[in-house]
C-alpha cells in the first residue's frame, strides 16, 4: 500500500515539474543569467532520483508482502491511478483555461477576419450627441406611448368580450383575458407605426383539455431543430390518467362525480377538424387555429364597429389578429392579437405565430414563448439599477440602428429579439451600479461586442432557457431552468449564404452608427422629433 503510494506521489510530482503550466512552451530556453536556477533544479532532480532509488530498494524487500497481498494493492493501485488521472485532466483544464485567457481576452473584439471590418470599440461616438439623441426619442415619446397602449387595452377588452358572445360556450374554445407584451409594454419602443402585442390564451370546450410535450422533456422524441417547441395533444378530460372511480363503480343515479359533470355522459364526441387538430391527428395545428380566430375577430369586429370612428383591417392574411387601425386623422396604430395556449399554470406560452415573422416551425411544432418571464425581468432590474439606468436606452439605440440599415441593405437573420437577448445577458452578468446614465455609452458598447462575438461564434443562447444566472423572483419554471441552452443563432450555423448576409448587415450597420446617430440628433434638439426620426423609423 505505502509502495504503490509513492509511485502515484513520485509520478504526480514529476508530473507539475515538467507540466507547460509551470513552465510555457513559448520561453523553453532560460537566459544564462538564470545559471543558479539550473542548477538548483539539477540538485533537485538528483535528490529525486536517490529517493526513487530507495523506494525501489523498499519494494524489493516487501516482495513477498506483496504477493500474498496482491488482490488489495491491485484494487488500490486502480485507485490512486484514478485519482492520479484526476489531478492530470484537472491540470491540464487549468492549462487550457490559462492559455484560452492568455490567447482571447475577453476585450478582445477582432472577430472578424474580413478587410476594412469594424468593431464597437473603433466606432467613434460622440457622448454629448448620443445622450441628447436618447434623451429625446424616448421622453419625448414616452407620454404618447402610454396613451396608445390605454387605448388598445381598451378597445382589446371590447374586442374580445364580443368574440365572446357570438361563441358557443359547449362547443367553441373558449378565450380567455389578453396579456400585454413586448416593446410597447416593456417601454423601449420608439419606432413607427406604435404596434402593440397581445397575447390571448384560449383553451378547450368540456370535456376536452390540452396535454403538452415539450422539446425538454425526458421522454420527448423531438427533431433537434424543434428546440423550444412542443405539440399540443388535444384528449378527453382523464386520457392518460389514472381513471376515476365513477367510472368503474355503480354509484347510482342520485350521486354525482365532482370531478366529472353529469353531462360528460351525454356528450357527443367531436371530429379532430372542429378541434382544430392537423389532418388525422389528435395533434392541435397551428393553420386551423389562426383561421379559427381570424374569423372570429372579424365577427366580433361586426357587432361593434358602430360604436367607433375609426377603420380596422387585416394587415397580414396569415397572421391571426394583426390589425391596421386608422383614424380620421390618419393617424395608424398597429395591433398584433395572437391566439395561444398557456403550459399548464405557468406564464409560458405556446404562441401560434411570432409577430416579428410568420416563418414559425411546421404544424404540430407550436414555438413556446417566455415573454412574461422575460417582461418581468426588466421589471425586476428596474427596481435594482440606478435612477434613470441607461440599459433600455441601449436597446432602444441598437434597435433603431437596426432598423435603419434594414431599410438601406434589406433583412437579414438579425431581429429585435436578438438584441434583447443580449442586453438581458448583461443585466445577468454585469453589476447593477454600471447601468448609471453616465454610462451609457460604454454599455453600448458591450452589447455591440456581445452580439458581434454571438455573431463570429454562431452561438446566442436563450436568456431564460438553461440560465442558472437568472434570479429566484422570476419564478422560472425548474424544468426550463433545468433544460440545455437553446441557440438562437442555430439556423446561422446551418445556412452560410444567411450567414454572411448578416455578418455585412450587422458590420454595415456599425460603420454607419455614427453618422445615423448624428444625423437625426441636431433635428431631435431643434424639436424635430415627430418629423424627422419616428417618421422616418
Amino acid at each position: 500500500m505505502q509502495g504503490a503510494i509513492a509511485r502515484v506521489c513520485m509520478v504526480v510530482v514529476a508530473a507539475i515539474l515538467n507540466h507547460p503550466l509551470l513552465f510555457p512552451q513559448e520561453n523553453t530556453t532560460l537566459p544564462e543569467q538564470d545559471e543558479v536556477l539550473i542548477a538548483r533544479m539539477r540538485e533537485h532532480e538528483e535528490r529525486l532520483e536517490m529517493e526513487r532509488a530507495k523506494l525501489d530498494r523498499e519494494l524489493s524487500q516487501h516482495d513477498a508482502k506483496q504477493e500474498e497481498t496482491s488482490t488489495k494493492e491491485g484494487y488500490s493501485w486502480y485507485f490512486w491511478s484514478t485519482v492520479s488521472f484526476v489531478i492530470f485532466f484537472t491540470i491540464e483544464l487549468c492549462r487550457v483555461d490559462v492559455a484560452d485567457t492568455e490567447i482571447r481576452p475577453a476585450e478582445d473584439e477582432e472577430i472578424f477576419s474580413e478587410s476594412g471590418s469594424i468593431t464597437p470599440s473603433t466606432m467613434v461616438l460622440d457622448k454629448d450627441i448620443l445622450s441628447n439623441f436618447c434623451d429625446k426619442c424616448t421622453y419625448a415619446s414616452a407620454h404618447e406611448n402610454w396613451r396608445v397602449r390605454e387605448f388598445v387595452e381598451g378597445f382589446a377588452d371590447d374586442l374580445l368580450e364580443s368574440l365572446r358572445s357570438i361563441c358557443d360556450r359547449e362547443a367553441d374554445m373558449e378565450v380567455g383575458d389578453f396579456v400585454g407584451i413586448g416593446s410597447m409594454f416593456e417601454s423601449w419602443k420608439v419606432c413607427r407605426p406604435l404596434m402593440c402585442d397581445l397575447i390571448v390564451p384560449f383553451s378547450p370546450p368540456d370535456p376536452y383539455s390540452f396535454q403538452f410535450h415539450l422539446w425538454c422533456s425526458p421522454s420527448s422524441d423531438m427533431p433537434p431543430d424543434m428546440q423550444g417547441c412542443g405539440k399540443i395533444k388535444v384528449a378527453m378530460f382523464g386520457d392518460g390518467e389514472e381513471g376515476c372511480l365513477c367510472g368503474s363503480a355503480n354509484m347510482g343515479d342520485d350521486m354525482l362525480c365532482l370531478v366529472h359533470s353529469r353531462s360528460d355522459a351525454h356528450t357527443v364526441d367531436r371530429s379532430l377538424d372542429e378541434l382544430l387538430c392537423s389532418r388525422n391527428t389528435p395533434f392541435l395545428a397551428k393553420d386551423q387555429v389562426m383561421k379559427w380566430f381570424q374569423i372570429s375577430v372579424t365577427k366580433a369586429w361586426g357587432r361593434i364597429s358602430h360604436k367607433y370612428d375609426f377603420e380596422v383591417a387585416f394587415r397580414n392574411l396569415d397572421a391571426a389578429g394583426a390589425l391596421k387601425i386608422r383614424f380620421r386623422s390618419g393617424k395608424v396604430v398597429v395591433m398584433n392579437i395572437i391566439p395561444v395556449v398557456q403550459l399548464e399554470d405557468t406564464d409560458a406560452y405556446f404562441v401560434s405565430h411570432f409577430p416579428s415573422s410568420c416563418d414559425g416551425p411546421p404544424d404540430p411544432y407550436w414555438p413556446l414563448s417566455f415573454a412574461v418571464y422575460e417582461r418581468n425581468l426588466l421589471k425586476l432590474y428596474a427596481k435594482r439599477l440606478p435612477q434613470n439606468s441607461c440599459h433600455l436606452h441601449c436597446l432602444q439605440v441598437v434597435t433603431f440602428l437596426h432598423r435603419k440599415q434594414t431599410g438601406l441593405t434589406g433583412k437579414s437573420a438579425l431581429t429585435n429579439y436578438h438584441f434583447k437577448t443580449a442586453l438581458l445577458h448583461l443585466l445577468l452578468s454585469k453589476k447593477p451600479s454600471l447601468w448609471g446614465a453616465e454610462s451609457m455609452e460604454h454599455r453600448l458598447r458591450d452589447m455591440l461586442s456581445f452580439l458581434q462575438r454571438s455573431l463570429q461564434e454562431k452561438r446566442l443562447h436563450h436568456v431564460l432557457v438553461g440560465n442558472k444566472k437568472v434570479p429566484e423572483e422570476v419564478r422560472l419554471p425548474e424544468l426550463i431552468r433545468k433544460a440545455e441552452p437553446i441557440n438562437l443563432f442555430r439556423s446561422l450555423v446551418l445556412q452560410t449564404e444567411l450567414y454572411a448576409a448578416t455578418v455585412r448587415h450587422y458590420q454595415e450597420m456599425l460603420r454607419n452608427a455614427p453618422v445615423l446617430i448624428q444625423e437625426y440628433a441636431p433635428d431631435l434638439s431643434n424639436g424635430g422629433l415627430h418629423h424627422s426620426l419616428n417618421e422616418s423609423l
